[in-house]
Order: C-alpha cells, then structure tokens, then sequence
C-alpha cells in the first residue's frame, strides 16, 4: 500500500489511505508507524476508508525540534483529517496512540464517532522497565550505541537468513525490531526521547486518563489487549473497562502487545462487529457538561 504525503503547517506527514465508506482512523505506537497496520487495512478496507498516518517524528512524517506530547500529536490527527475533508472518524490507537486517541475523542469528540484502544497506554502506571530506563537524564547516548547502524544490519542479516532458511519471525518479534532499526536514525531517535519523555518518566506512565474513564459513557468504546502483553500490562484493560460505563474489551489469548499484527483476522473481525453494532456518537459540549456534572455531584 503506497505512502502518501501531505503538508502540513509547513511540515510533512506520511499517511497511508484505502477503501471506501466511514472513515477509521489507524494510530500506531511508540517508534511504530502505519506500516504496524498493514495486516489488517486490506481487509478493514472492504467497508470502510482506513486512514493511516505516521505521527510526527515517526516512519516518513517530519522529524526535528517540537511538541511530542500527547496534545499536539492529537492536533496533528485533527490537522490530517480537515486537510484530508473527513468530518468524523472511529479512531483505534495502539500503545501510544491509544493514548494520542483517548486525547483525541477529549478534545474534539464532534470529531469522533467511536473509540478503540489497543493495548493502549495512558491507563495505570505500570509500564516495561526499559521504557522507564529511557527516561533517565542521558540515556539518549547509550541509545545511540545500541541502535548504531552495524547493530540493524547485523539484524537484518540475521533476519533474512532465517527467511531463506524458511523459519518465520513471530509478529511481536518483527513488530519489535522494526522499531528498533527504526532508531539508528539520529532525528527518528532524538524524536522518539521527546515523545517517551513526555508521557513516561522513571517511575513509569506520567500521563493518564483514569480520572476522565467515565466520560467514555458518551462514547462506543472498544478495548483490545493481548493476555501476554509484557509491555503494557493487562491489568489495565480491566480496570479500564470498569471505569469505562458500556465499554467492551476483548482480551487476546497467546497474544502479546500487537493483537493487529499478531492476530489480524481476529482483531478485523472484532473490529468490524464492533462498528457495525454500535451507534456512532454524537459528541457535543451540552453532553460534555451533563457527564462533568455528574462527576461534580
């Protein structure tokens, strides 16, 4: 599937786009890109036009000096689809982009038809310990040493001979190193620092959503976490899902952080009967007052 550009504010974004019909609105995670979706777009597209960028900072979109937090990135999306002409979408974010969607449906809901949250972050503060190591004061430099250009090579040697030799990588696997070789570019690593920086520091997730769960009564809401995810536990699909009044999660068995790459039929299926038998929202800030006030009360 081809990558498409456009500009925006003067800066690049990279985006992947297909099918036809409502529109839904692929986030990828942390040092991923659109490409951690090409499993499930083909089929996702039958009935739907599936919108997949690459967030700033990541894949082929624009590095360089900015705001990574989860707001601006929000903005970005928001951006996309005015200079794109889609109105409302159903926007599925995975890691961080469940975080980049949930900020998302806050700030523009009369944007948002329904929410999908993928092994998403922003909901405890648990998180993988490397992720935490990141955060420390000059780990950029020691990442720069593990993500020099030999390293992924050598990888990507080792990879391909196991190809030929007809041993498959697992998805996680895969999904794993792509964001890793991802790094051995100096603006894509530097970019990546900002945006771990901004929503994880040592002592694991800074940025959470927990305080807001309830607002999701206005919104269809959708969570699907892999039962083996070592990244993000799943422990925090569950106490989501009861903060979350009418949500529905689907939990993964055998599946780690990726259930769109590592099961896709499945995630497509869940995916699909969950648009098709939920109503889209109707966001609006008359909604937005009533479910404050009842948190107020």
């Amino acid at each position: 599937m081809p990558v498409r550009h456009v500009s925006i504010h003067g800066h690049d974004v990279a985006y992947r786009a297909t099918g036809d019909g409502p529109a839904v609105l692929l986030v990828h995670g942390m040092a991923g890109s659109s490409s951690t979706w090409r499993h499930v777009m083909p089929s996702l597209a039958r009935d739907a036009t599936v919108i997949a960028p690459d967030l700033p900072g990541h894949g082929r979109s624009d590095k360089g000096p900015g705001d990574y937090s989860l707001g601006a990135l929000a903005s970005n999306l928001r951006d996309l689809l005015v200079a794109l002409g889609h109105q409302r979408v159903t926007i599925v974010g995975q890691s961080l982009g469940g975080g980049v969607a949930m900020q998302f449906a806050y700030q523009y809901p009369e944007r948002c038809d329904r929410l999908v949250l993928v092994s998403s972050g922003g909901l405890g503060q648990e998180v993988h310990l490397l992720l935490r190591a990141l955060s420390f004061p000059g780990a950029e430099y020691l990442l720069a040493l593990g993500c020099a250009s030999p390293l992924r090579d050598a990888g990507n040697t080792i990879g391909n001979a196991l190809a030929r030799l007809g041993l498959q990588v697992q998805p996680r696997v895969e999904e794993m190193w792509r964001a890793y070789a991802s790094l051995a570019d100096g603006e894509t690593r530097a970019a990546f620092v900002r945006t771990l920086r901004s929503v994880i520091d040592v002592s694991g997730q800074c940025v959470s959503a927990t305080d807001r769960l309830y607002l999701a009564a206005a919104m269809p809401t959708l969570l699907v976490w892999g039962a083996d995810d070592h990244i993000i536990p799943v422990a925090h699909a569950h106490a989501a899902h009861a903060a979350m009044p009418g949500s529905r999660l689907e939990v993964f068995d055998g599946v780690g952080h990726f259930p769109q790459s590592e099961a896709p039929e499945r995630f497509v299926e869940v995916l699909r009967a969950f648009m098709r038998d939920t109503t889209p929202a109707q966001g609006t800030a008359e909604r937005l007052r009533a479910l404050l006030g009842t948190r107020g009360a």
